[in-house]
């Protein structure tokens, strides 16, 4: 799902989202890509990566991340040996994925595929345009480079589109969170106050909506984590064990870790977003839904964050703050008449 790149930028609630994905008819998805999966239980995977899909899920169980100790543990004296610096040498440290994928055809290619590669709505981190999504038959590349030999040419175009479709959303979801809480906890109590769907609203009322518009966070980095089950999708499984008529659903196909870079009052600062990625039933036309849980990790502040907009959403629908508000309209226009 995070599978952008570096290279070549482009310069031209926790809250459950729903996203069918369009198809397109002529072609068919990868079956074993489980965000095509729609079949039930045995469909999900959770123990492994995704068979086709090119992000490098496992590098962290390989090779450290630029964030963690510098030491080479394996090393002597602390010498990065050959093989690690040949290891981390192909990584790019912004997504973890390979730096120089070729977008010329494979030996045993037997199908085109396009070399165009999708713009991004989702800017860079250091201010350098947009990210880009790969072309197809970059990612065909990529698969067969981590050994994926028996991938379904046919497929690619179609996983390019989900995996683009997802990112789409998931950024979408983060906006909504930076919307509300880039401006510090004082500025989210008050465009949470009267719930969700008031927001537009509320921001109206406390003169926040050029702010809001003019927001301008950008995706710094990001991981894949597919064996790391969060704690909140872990407490769904056990809650769907406990109660299954309620709470019973799949475990998450895939988790990303995505910091986004927040200013504050001209301070900037990175917020880590998790991402867990769920499979839906299918629509009645056949078409795979998705649903992303998006929200902030818990810090002391972003934990606020999540109650703050989760609580006020929940109590003014249950206190019928929407009742309320349109009884006082409604007795102001008594008093303004009498």
């Amino acid at each position: 799902m995070g599978w952008f790149w570096a290279d070549g930028p482009q310069t031209r609630t926790s809250q459950t989202l729903h996203f069918p994905m369009l198809q397109d008819g002529a072609r068919s998805p990868l079956p074993a890509c489980p965000m095509h999966k729609h079949q039930g239980a045995a469909d999900v995977i959770t123990s492994a990566p995704p068979s086709t899909c090119p992000v490098k899920h496992d590098v962290s169980a390989t090779t450290a991340p630029p964030s963690a100790c510098p030491v080479p543990h394996g090393s002597k004296n602390g010498a990065p040996t050959p093989e690690s610096q040949s290891a981390f040498s192909k990584l790019n440290p912004l997504n973890y994925m390979f730096r120089d994928l070729s977008q010329d055809r494979a030996p045993t290619q037997t199908q085109y595929l396009p070399t165009s590669r999708e713009p991004s709505t989702i800017p860079r981190g250091d201010g350098d345009g947009n990210w880009e999504y790969p072309s197809p038959q970059q990612m065909y590349n990529a698969l067969l480079r981590k050994g994926y030999t028996d991938t379904d040419v046919t497929a690619v175009e179609s996983m390019v589109s989900v995996h683009n479709f997802l990112n789409e959303g998931a950024w979408a979801e983060i906006m909504e969170w930076e919307k509300r809480f880039s401006g510090g906890l004082h500025r989210g109590w008050q465009l949470c106050s009267h719930g969700e769907h008031n927001f537009d609203a509320m921001a109206k009322k406390y003169g926040y909506q050029e702010e809001v518009e003019d927001l301008s966070p950008g995706l710094v980095r990001f991981q894949g984590r597919p064996k790391d089950m969060t704690p909140k999708a872990a407490m769904i499984q056990v809650m769907g064990w406990i109660y299954p008529a309620m709470f019973a659903t799949e475990p998450p196909f895939d988790r990303h870790d995505w910091y986004v870079s927040r200013e504050t009052n001209g301070q900037k600062r990175e917020v880590r977003y998790i991402i867990d990625y769920y499979s839906g039933p299918p629509e009645e036309t056949g078409e795979p839904v998705f649903f992303l849980d998006v929200r902030p990790a818990v810090t002391p502040t972003a934990a606020v964050e999540r109650v703050m907009r989760w609580g006020c959403d929940v109590w003014w629908k249950a206190s019928g703050g929407d009742v309320r508000e349109q009884e006082k309209i409604e007795q102001n226009s008594k008093s303004w008449r009498a």
